[in-house]
């Protein structure tokens, strides 16, 4: 039932070098040497409501006691609500039967402390109930042959809440994610899977919206923190990969390519000053040829190794 939070942390270049003189180092330098990365892409695991071996047993709580119940001998064929029964197994269960099938409104408990309270067709939880489990995650919505399916909300132990469609015990269609520290994941699912189009959002305001898959964000996409700066362009398994533009708030612009969250291949970095550099990175840094631009030089063309200009 569910799939994988997680959270973004982005950091910035720090302060870009002002100096303008082509005499005093590098004044096209994007950062300092060891800030040239771009952008550093963090996921934190943690547990949704997906609980696989809770919703591997769901089948097996209901089917527990199926022998038992088909030897009771009852040949009614009329709905009727009996007393509690109390199974070998510890399981018990009171409400409406048709002959020996549970069958209509009842609740069922089992000895770990689990509990169903709904609607039973032909023997199996089917239509609207509420199963609580032993360790007190809950689902309540729609049933189909034992296992969630259709509309429902699943909460684990305070900590993560998803409401949406279901499909065979698994997330399906389009839901709520939501964690208790306040991010949320609004979108499609695929068996229990952030697949397809979504929206996640952070407990700081940062914001992503674009297309996943299995759980990665994954193809086109924006991202905008909670400080306003914001990416325009291609994820990879959860990291910046691919052709994107990047901005900052304080007029800083970088279009171009990049690879594994770092800028590398062909891109071009502007400074809100008018100084520019267009070539090529490697890892994060300027790596090979370009050309770069700054008020009083035009522009002219250079060679840079691992961020540094190389003078002739």
């Amino acid at each position: 039932m569910g799939a994988t939070p997680c959270k973004i942390e982005e950091i910035c270049f720090k302060n870009d070098e002002t100096n303008l003189d082509l005499k005093a180092g590098n004044p096209y330098s994007t950062g300092p040497e060891d800030d040239a990365e771009l952008t550093k892409t963090e996921f934190v695991e943690g547990r949704a409501v997906d609980d696989t071996e809770a919703v591997s047993q769901l089948p097996v709580y209901f089917q527990r006691d199926e022998e038992e119940i088909s030897g009771m001998g009852y040949t009614s064929t009329e709905l009727e609500r009996r007393p509690l029964v109390t199974f070998k197994s510890g399981s018990t269960y009171t409400g409406h039967w048709l002959g020996n099938k549970r069958h209509g409104v009842g609740e069922q408990t089992w000895p770990d402390g689990a509990c169903f309270t709904g609607q039973w067709s032909d023997n199996k939880a089917h239509g609207q109930g509420k199963f609580v489990h032993c360790d007190k995650d809950e689902y309540i919505g729609q049933w189909k042959n034992n296992v969630a399916d259709g509309v429902g909300r699943y909460c684990h132990a305070d900590v993560t809440t998803y409401w949406g469609q279901w499909s065979s015990d698994l997330q399906d269609g389009f839901g709520v994610e939501s964690w208790s520290e306040s991010a949320r994941y609004n979108g499609q699912f695929q068996k229990g899977h952030k697949s397809g189009y979504g929206m996640y959002t952070w407990p700081d305001g940062s914001v992503q919206c674009g297309c996943w898959e299995n759980n990665s964000i994954r193809g086109a996409g924006t991202y905008t923190g909670g400080d306003g700066r914001q990416y325009f362009g291609y994820w990879l398994d959860s990291v910046i990969h691919g052709v994107g533009k990047y901005t900052w708030t304080d007029g800083k612009e970088y279009h171009g390519q990049y690879v594994n969250d770092k800028k590398d291949g062909f891109g071009m970095f502007m400074w809100p000053d008018g100084r520019k550099y267009e070539g090529f990175w490697k890892a994060g840094r300027q790596h090979g040829n370009a050309f770069y631009t700054v008020a009083g030089a035009g522009r002219l063309p250079g060679n840079w190794i691992e961020g540094k200009r190389i003078t002739s």
